[in-house]
């Protein structure tokens, strides 16, 4: 069975997972772990991505994030690759390092940024990497002690977490402690990490109540939420696949993009790919990228190598608001 592709647009919640081949750690030693989070860090930095919760855990990690500014593929591949390629230096190694790709969920904020934030932090404590809620505040390779501040990371969004328990920082912070103290009994969590349906409905036995009085409800392995948020997610989806579809049967490629481009905007080619300034350069720059990134699904550093421009003007004018031409090529 083919798998299914990404689902992802800005301002999305994954939860991010990865693991080792054959169970393998690819977390060695600290130096594995500090590599790893500094170019995590550096995405967070560069508006790529927020990230609200986070376990390294010897042979997999957890990610809890929201994507910014580049989709989340362009991220993974970012951290991902550049990192395999130091742990390979590092240990003396090749070879693949992670387990297939990555495991992305889409997830609904409400109830479940909380949830999962408390789910991932508790997995030292859950694997008894730490033996108690004490250990856990001060363990470094947890987004736990990121949040409550026993250890700083300034990339990493705990002000979203708190927000969701109160305005004052001291308080809302122990509030927080409590919660997650509160999860340690509930275990783990298969409504959070089981199929498309238990994801859905929250657990095996509001499956099988609905099942018995034949209720339907929309499910999806890639996603965790309610039935109308699964729905919701698909159908947006689908309706960008169909705009891609339609965009394709007219635009194949890059050079041909920037030839109807160029040519609906009154500009020479070359100027279009130069660092020339002119207001009417700019502007048909600007639509290039926005149908590129936006619509055509190219990354930008690849749209980058066309125009002989740098990635990250490229993704400034991606993500800029969408200029009322760009409809006119599509």
């Amino acid at each position: 069975m083919p798998r299914q592709p990404r689902l992802d647009a800005p301002g999305t919640l994954h939860h991010v997972m990865g693991r080792g081949i054959d169970g393998i750690k690819i977390f060695r030693n600290k130096k594995d772990r500090e590599d790893f989070l500094e170019r995590l860090a550096d995405l967070c930095r560069a508006d790529a991505l927020s990230v609200y919760a986070w376990a390294l855990m010897g042979n997999h990690f957890h990610l809890l994030l929201r994507t910014g500014n580049q989709p989340l593929p362009n991220n993974m591949r970012k951290l991902l690759t550049g990192y395999v390629v130091n742990y390979n230096l590092r240990h003396k190694r090749y070879g693949h390092l992670f387990q297939n790709r990555y495991k992305s969920i889409i997830c609904e904020d409400d109830p479940y940024l909380l949830e999962l934030a408390r789910y991932i932090h508790l997995n030292p404590l859950r694997a008894g990497i730490v033996q108690n809620l004490n250990e856990l505040r001060g363990y470094h390779w947890c987004g736990h002690s990121g949040i409550i501040g026993s250890v700083k990371r300034d990339w990493q969004d705990r002000d979203t977490v708190l927000a969701y328990f109160g305005k004052r920082k001291r308080r809302a912070t122990e509030k927080y402690e409590n919660f997650v103290a509160e999860g340690i009994k509930t275990g783990n969590r298969p409504e959070l990490v089981g199929g498309g349906l238990v994801r859905s409905l929250g657990g095996w036995s509001q499956v099988l109540s609905l099942r018995r009085v034949g209720s339907k409800v929309f499910s999806d392995e890639r996603i965790l939420g309610s039935s109308e948020f699964v729905n919701n997610v698909i159908a947006d989806a689908e309706e960008k696949a169909k705009e891609t579809l339609r965009l394709t049967l007219k635009i194949s490629d890059l050079p041909a993009l920037a030839g109807k481009v160029c040519e609906g905007q009154g500009v020479a080619e070359a100027a279009l790919r130069s660092g020339l300034r002119k207001r009417e350069v700019v502007r048909s720059r600007r639509i290039f990228c926005q149908i590129a990134v936006k619509k055509m699904g190219y990354s930008g550093a690849d749209v980058a190598r066309f125009l002989g421009i740098n990635t990250s003007a490229v993704n400034r004018l991606a993500v800029s608001d969408e200029l009322p031409e760009v409809k006119k090529y599509i």
